[in-house]
């Protein structure tokens, strides 16, 4: 049997760092991301966001109670914030409203 090797010049257990985040578009998608993976909801949209010193803060809506009619669902909004490279450094939801109320 022919032995495999690896590839000159490469370590075998190399780490990368994530690319910067490009936009806020692409913060949008990761703050979703990480909101749905960790609350087990889906993101609806994304209603604020805002570039830091430090990243992005992110208002990311989900849908934490889906009801018939639609406008009796539970929605939430969560406020993310991510580091330059769009880890996630912290989340809390900040408010839970019915889809249909009007805001105060």
């Amino acid at each position: 049997m022919a032995e495999q090797r690896e590839p000159r010049g490469r370590a075998a257990t190399a780490v990368s760092s994530p690319p910067p985040v490009e936009g806020p578009e692409e913060a949008a998608g990761r703050a979703c991301r990480c909101i749905t993976g960790l609350t087990g909801h889906p993101a609806e949209g994304v209603s604020a966001i805002s570039r830091s010193e430090d990243g992005w803060h992110v208002d990311v809506d989900v849908l934490e109670v889906p009801r018939i009619p639609d406008t009796t669902s539970l929605l939430a909004t969560y406020e993310v914030e991510l580091d330059r490279d769009g880890e996630l450094l912290r989340y809390r939801r900040v408010r839970r409203y019915r889809r249909g109320a009007a805001d105060d």
